[in-house]
């Protein structure tokens, strides 16, 4: 079974004042963990603004893969995000010294660890992050099937995300033609 690890489910970066259809509020209280506090902006006075739209935890485990969270919310986004979407506690990846650390050869500081927990096994890494730098990299260090999709992050995850992300599983379970 292939391995997803989700990322972008809020799209932070849509205009602040119109939340996409079909997503729901989510205000975060500053002492929860979140991403900022992770960045020592803990002195924000008000509470984290998250657009999460309920429907994508239904369309994510219909896809059949393992999930896990690869955001720099951990294991807080079983506390704060599965609820919302309905999916139940998951693993995260635990970037651990890797969170925000500066890689001077270009590749994103999630991408090794994610290569590391995928272990071998076909994984599909959803973010809006990601560059040719990161696909280079899982080409190299991965020794199984890698999907590196990006998310608009001012759009979230739509319609042809999760087409993607099921045709990358149904080609996993393809036998491979041999010469």
């Amino acid at each position: 079974m292939s391995h997803a690890r989700i990322g972008p489910l809020n799209p932070y970066a849509a205009q602040p004042e119109r939340r996409p259809d079909g997503y729901t509020t989510l205000r975060v209280p500053q002492a929860s963990g979140t991403p900022d506090e992770h960045r020592g902006l803990s002195a924000r006075r008000y509470p984290l603004r998250v657009w999460l739209n309920p429907e994508h935890g239904r369309s994510l485990l219909r896809l059949g893969y393992e999930l896990c969270w690869a955001t720099t919310w951990m294991d807080d986004a079983n506390r704060w995000i599965a609820p919302v979407l309905g999916l139940p506690e998951l693993p995260f990846v635990d970037f651990g010294d890797a969170l925000f650390q500066y890689r001077p050869d270009g590749v994103h500081w999630k991408t090794g660890p994610l290569v590391d927990y995928a272990n071998g096994h076909p994984f599909a890494w959803v973010d809006d992050e990601q560059s040719d730098l990161d696909q280079a990299y899982v080409t190299a260090h991965h020794h199984g099937p890698g999907l590196l999709h990006h998310v608009n992050p001012r759009i979230g995850l739509r319609e042809d995300d999760f087409r993607t992300l099921a045709d990358f599983a149904r080609s996993l379970n393809t036998p491979q033609a041999t010469s």
